[in-house]
């Protein structure tokens, strides 16, 4: 008999990787958890563990816990789906999200991962047996706090608004100092030639290339657009005054800002503070604003009696596969013609420099929906009821994407576009060759 002692050889233990997420929503907040002082802090309580290993620190600033759309949130989720991330751990369940939707929902995909979450404030792990009933009413607790929070500063911005004050905001041109709109002397005299450009015969559109164009820099380093500088050309305050509640939220957790078409009250302040355009000429660009978009309807009615009606057919569905841009509508270029297309917004803009998409003829669509419905005729309620969503990914391809879940691809082509002319455009077309043909012949 002979015997052999085999040694023992303990598995090592296993290495869990590990992530932090914090959440600084305000300026009070950063002042005394910092992005560095967090990132140290998490460093070092990270090293304390010998099993574990620091995969990243994750931090959205200034955005509320109440909303997913937080892109360092939305970073560290991508990561765990990849597999990159064992145990996810944060200050607590605040920080982590004060929705009880959100919190459940990505605890629930996060467990389905096999990704643990530790809160150290409530000291408690989100796979543990009664994690999820504690979460569940921790965060129904913090939801309530943010919308308590959020009627008190609805409360305090109606007091200033009562005092004819403003809540906050930017405004090219000016900067809000406390209460008060003070004039910015470089960004007036840019506010000033707008002004001067559009009273000049100017539209929207070539106000917006000129500025790009003489490298005139726009606000925060945006781009300027065709929806900038019409803003501009709208805003009362470079008259002087003050229109306070123009937007408003409508929920707590969204906090997703909505145009004031009559649903709360406005209030109006005249004279608020130093104005930029003076009166005469800040009412007389409103007079020209509406006389232009009069005569655009009226241009628009005569090519299509249907116009506002065909408009709104696919308004807000159709989506780029290039940039990511709603397509809007438009008419060709040709004259007399009554033949609509939709196109990219980016490119109308900024034409190939941003957005290399095609447009597509309105017939197409509207053909190409019916074969996808399987109807005979559609109308505006039967779209929105059906679609959700149009997108154009590549040139002759389009993607229906329907409510009850399903997407069908549909392929289609360019129409000859002398099989789409119309007898008066074959006529204009035979009198320029014959012009052209005479001038030939006498010289």
């Amino acid at each position: 008999m002979r015997i052999e002692e085999i040694p023992a050889s303990p598995k090592k233990p296993k290495i869990t990787r590990v992530a932090a997420y914090a959440r600084v929503s305000s300026d009070k907040d950063a002042a005394f958890h910092s992005l560095e002082a967090q990132t140290e802090y998490y460093q070092n309580y990270i090293a304390a563990h010998p099993n574990w290993e620091l995969v990243a620190i994750y931090s959205d600033n200034g955005i509320s816990g109440t909303t997913i759309h937080r892109p360092e949130f939305q970073h560290m989720l991508q990561d765990c789906r990849e597999g990159k991330i064992d145990l996810v751990i944060t200050k607590s369940v605040t920080r982590f999200a004060r929705n009880t939707v959100i919190l459940l929902e990505t605890i629930r995909e996060l467990k389905k991962l096999g990704v643990d979450c530790y809160f150290e404030k409530e000291d408690m792990h989100s796979i543990s047996p009664d994690g999820e009933l504690l979460l569940t009413l921790l965060a129904m607790y913090a939801e309530e706090e943010a919308r308590s929070a959020s009627e008190n500063q609805k409360w305090r911005i109606q007091k200033l608004y009562d005092q004819g004050k403003p809540a906050g905001g930017h405004t090219f041109g000016y900067r809000l100092m406390g209460e008060k709109f003070e004039v910015v002397p470089e960004e007036a005299e840019i506010v000033k030639e707008i002004f001067r450009l559009y009273l000049s015969g100017m539209g929207y559109s070539k106000i917006a290339r000129t500025l790009i164009e003489q490298h005139i820099p726009a606000y925060f380093g945006s781009t300027w657009s065709v929806a900038s500088v019409r803003n501009i050309l709208l805003n009362e305050k470079y008259a002087g005054d003050l229109l306070l509640q123009k937007t408003f939220s409508e929920d707590f957790r969204t906090k997703r800002k909505r145009k004031n078409t009559g649903e709360l009250r406005k209030v109006y302040v005249r004279n608020s503070h130093e104005a930029i355009i003076d009166r005469q000429t800040f009412e007389t660009v409103q007079q020209e604003i509406a006389r232009r978009s009069a005569r655009q309807r009226e241009i628009m009615a005569h090519r299509n009696p249907n116009h506002d009606n065909s408009q709104k057919l696919f308004s807000g569905l159709i989506v780029c596969g290039c940039c990511g841009a709603a397509y809007v509508r438009k008419y060709t270029n040709i004259k007399n013609s009554d033949r609509p297309i939709w196109i990219c917004g980016q490119y109308t803009k900024y034409e190939k420099s941003v957005c290399h998409s095609q447009q597509i003829p309105e017939t197409i669509l509207i053909e190409k929906v019916k074969e996808v419905l399987g109807l005979p005729e559609i109308n505006q309620t039967i779209v929105q009821e059906h679609i959700s969503r149009i997108t154009v990914p590549e040139h002759n391809h389009l993607i229906y994407e329907l409510k009850n879940g399903s997407s069908v691809d549909v392929f289609w082509k360019h129409q000859s576009r002398r099989l789409s002319w119309t007898d008066e455009m074959r006529e204009a077309a035979r009198q320029k060759t014959l012009k052209r043909y005479r001038k030939e012949e006498k010289s």
